[in-house]
């Protein structure tokens, strides 16, 4: 009893870490669970509400139904996501508003040394495992420097910037929140959390909860037909990701924002202009990330190994 109330807390721990990513425009709540080591088991989790689970919930067989599926899992992780987003929310905004360059040095880091961790998962790289990781990288890349577009905030609109934005977020490399700052819908969405203006939240819940219910499926299939492609082709994701989270930007078109400030609508990466405190700040926490990441690779790795044979 104690070791399974124990997995559930480290489950919703994991699950704080994906929310706090996925509040940030540029991280994947994916990558996370990379890094963190549950994404394979989170696929098969979401991938366990089948037609069995639901042709038994239809009977009202409500207990069958769900001991069918890994709900408890799910709902851990859910808890700690959902705890970090509202509790992180206000937070984070004024992180990146105020101090952009020391959160995104930080998570720059985190997803460089993913990078690495989720590279190791291939067991022999080859040309085609190149091309594929190139692939992946060229399109990132592309997609984080389009430019965010103005929609309208209609219940269908969010419904389905929802779908779309939670098959980003389920990849390593693509971040839900950055597509739904392609989609207009980002600060709308943002702004219903902090204000907690659930009915909002919940069009927006229920076209992720289709979408991820479709879309794991193929994303299933497709690591257990053709593992090692796909694992390359998600390294060149998450590679093609650090075009949007280098810290130093350069901001070539804005709107005027809140307290007369300028907000940043189309940016390019630049280097430091001064090589100051706040740049060695900056590379402190990027190294953070990037130790913090290893470190958890490395314990995983040598909690997996075998015991040596007695002599």
């Amino acid at each position: 009893m104690i070791q399974k109330t124990l997995f559930y807390l480290a489950t919703g721990i994991r699950g704080f870490c994906m929310g706090a990513a996925d509040v940030v425009p540029g991280v994947s709540g994916g990558t996370m669970a990379f890094i963190l080591g549950i994404y394979e088991e989170l696929l098969e989790a979401i991938r366990s509400f089948d037609l069995r689970f639901l042709r038994l919930a239809l009977k009202f067989r409500f207990q069958e139904a769900f001991e069918s599926t890994a709900w408890r899992f799910l709902l851990a992780l859910l808890a700690g996501i959902f705890l970090a987003i509202f509790s992180l929310a206000k937070l984070l905004s004024w992180l990146l508003y105020h101090q952009p360059a020391l959160i995104w040095s930080f998570f720059f880091g985190l997803i460089l040394a993913s990078v690495y961790t989720v590279s190791r998962h291939l067991e022999k790289w080859g040309p085609a495992l190149v091309l594929w990781m190139l692939l992946g990288a060229l399109g990132t890349y592309v997609l984080v420097g389009l430019v965010p577009v103005s929609a309208p905030h209609t219940p269908l609109f969010l419904f389905l910037s929802g779908s779309v934005a939670i098959c980003a977020m389920i990849l390593p490399g693509i971040s839900g929140a950055f597509v739904l700052v392609l989609l207009g819908q980002y600060a709308y969405v943002l702004e219903a959390v902090n204000n907690r203006d659930f009915l909002t939240l919940l069009i927006v819940a229920a076209g992720a909860g289709v979408g991820i219910l479709s879309f794991v499926r193929f994303l299933n299939w497709l690591l257990k037909k053709f593992h090692d492609p796909t694992m390359a082709l998600m390294t060149g994701l998450m590679l093609g990701a650090l075009r949007k989270i280098w810290p130093w930007k350069q901001t070539l078109e804005g709107v005027l924002g809140d307290q007369g400030k300028t907000a940043s609508l189309y940016q390019v990466n630049v280097l430091p202009s001064s090589w100051g405190r706040e740049v060695f700040v900056a590379l402190c926490l990027m190294a953070l990330g990037f130790l913090i990441v290893f470190s958890m690779n490395w314990w995983s790795t040598q909690k997996a190994r075998p015991p040596a044979p007695l002599k």
